[in-house]
């Protein structure tokens, strides 16, 4: 069994969270992929409407998720470096 200090503990939490968000964010991606392409909305098929509360809540998350991995950018940017 290994034990984590806070710190890695809050590390490790982050980096689940960074791999959370990240996935919703391709998920939203190929949601836009599938209305641009085929005028198909995945999202509103599988909650029941894009007006349904189910619907909104899961457009919402995905876009937190968005402005969450901007925190990404200055990493990618440095490693471009």
């Amino acid at each position: 069994m290994v034990l984590l200090n806070k710190s890695e503990g809050r590390v490790l939490q982050m980096k689940y969270l960074d791999i959370i968000a990240l996935i919703l964010l391709i998920v939203g991606g190929i949601n836009w992929l599938l209305v641009g392409l085929f005028e198909y909305d995945l999202v509103a098929a599988i909650s029941g409407g894009s007006t349904a509360i189910l619907a909104k809540i899961i457009y919402i998350i995905v876009g937190l998720c968005a402005l969450y991995c901007l925190k990404f950018i200055p990493g990618i940017a440095n490693r471009a470096e």
